[in-house]
């Protein structure tokens, strides 16, 4: 499940890039592609990990994202609602490791809640920052500048 989460995560933040583009803010949208490609990596390591072990991972199924996002400061809210969601679902499954006794799953689980608290954080300090601007044209075309360094 946290596999197809992690990918869901990607289409999400894909669709995000998606809106950008159309909004023509072509420096957020690379941050959310940017974004979009890490959680596939996100996946990656939890396909490793299980096939590692000796699982067989699948992956579910993928819904359309469902956004119906018109502005920047709607973007960064989907993106922060959806990495809450994520956080949320690695402390469940860290609970769970921890239930069952299962010592091998413990460290890289903690690496990705400390992964989630700082995407957290990074969604929360942007959002903020457009916040600020409130749709003002110069901070968002600066803020689209700042993010196609990334």
């Amino acid at each position: 499940d946290q596999i197809t989460l992690e990918i869901q995560a990607s289409t999400v933040y894909r669709q995000l890039a998606i809106e950008m583009d159309v909004l023509s803010l072509p420096g957020i949208a690379a941050w959310f592609r940017a974004q979009s490609a890490e959680e596939l990596v996100h996946a990656e390591k939890f396909i490793a990990h299980m096939t590692n072990r000796g699982a067989h991972p699948a992956i579910g199924a993928i819904g359309a994202p469902g956004l119906n996002v018109v502005t920047v400061d709607g973007a960064f809210q989907a993106s922060l609602d959806h990495e809450k969601k994520v956080s949320e679902s690695i402390r469940d499954l860290y609970r769970l490791a921890h239930n069952e006794g299962d010592i091998d799953s413990v460290p890289m689980l903690t690496w990705f809640i400390e992964e989630q608290v700082e995407e957290e954080a990074t969604v929360g300090e942007i959002l903020d920052r457009v916040k600020m601007i409130n749709n003002d044209g110069n901070g968002l075309l600066r803020l689209d500048s700042e993010l196609a360094a990334r």
